[in-house]
């Protein structure tokens, strides 16, 4: 069994908060993919569904973000599972929005939810960052990700929900590269080569023949043209 977390805030006072992109993360795979009902259980809400051929269950901690770590470890504890079988999702204020990127181990960063992940299961789980942009002063940060996406983010969060719930499959199988490349078809999908077999732009008249170049239609056709 593998083990997604969502972090972010229980309630729907946060359900829109920059903060919470990990929560909404799950519940599009969730929605997508045919999983269980959302149940209450290890200090969060938990669903069980299969992506291909991996067993995930799903987990959004209901203990608040710094305390995070508490609900991921006693489910880990009773699935006895370990951190390499961990994949968290959470926001990253050094992606621009719309972003992501895949990381196995490292540090938190500031990020309290990672903090508390760090002391209750170690550094050793996979992360998926995803970005919602940076504020741009450090005093801001916490108004910012506490505040609900802005009505302008609602297409690229969109795309980047769309688009982990089409790659979940391949990152459940240690896929990252499809898992992002699943992504980016949806943030960023390939521009249409279009193929005009006429060279000339669409309004571009074509010339009218010279009085003296030779005219090699026959008499019907002088006689449709004269009648155009």
């Amino acid at each position: 069994m593998l083990l997604f977390v969502g972090l972010g805030n229980p309630g729907t006072k946060y359900s829109g908060n920059r903060h919470n992109i990990g929560f909404m993360a799950l519940e599009r795979v969730a929605d997508d993919h045919g999983f269980a009902p959302w149940r209450s259980k290890f200090q969060g809400d938990i669903s069980e569904g299969k992506l291909g051929r991996e067993k995930v269950l799903l987990l959004k901690p209901k203990t608040f973000m710094n305390l995070s770590g508490q609900s991921v470890g006693e489910a880990m504890r009773f699935y006895k599972l370990s951190p390499e079988d961990v994949t968290v999702f959470h926001d990253e204020l050094d992606l621009a929005p719309g972003k992501l990127r895949v990381k196995m181990a490292g540090g938190h960063a500031g990020h309290n939810g990672l903090r508390s992940m760090h002391q209750h299961i170690g550094e050793a789980y996979q992360r998926v960052r995803l970005g919602i942009g940076h504020p741009g002063r450090k005093d801001l940060v916490s108004h910012w990700v506490l505040q609900d996406f802005a009505k302008s983010d609602q297409d690229w969060l969109d795309d980047l929900l769309r688009g982990i719930s089409d790659g979940a499959p391949h990152l459940a199988e240690g896929d990252v590269s499809r898992f992002q490349n699943a992504v980016a078809l949806r943030t960023a999908p390939p521009r249409s080569s279009k193929s005009n077999s006429n060279p000339k732009e669409p309004n571009e008249k074509q010339p009218e023949p010279s009085e003296n170049a030779e005219d090699d239609r026959s008499a019907l056709q002088k006689l449709m043209d004269r009648f155009r």
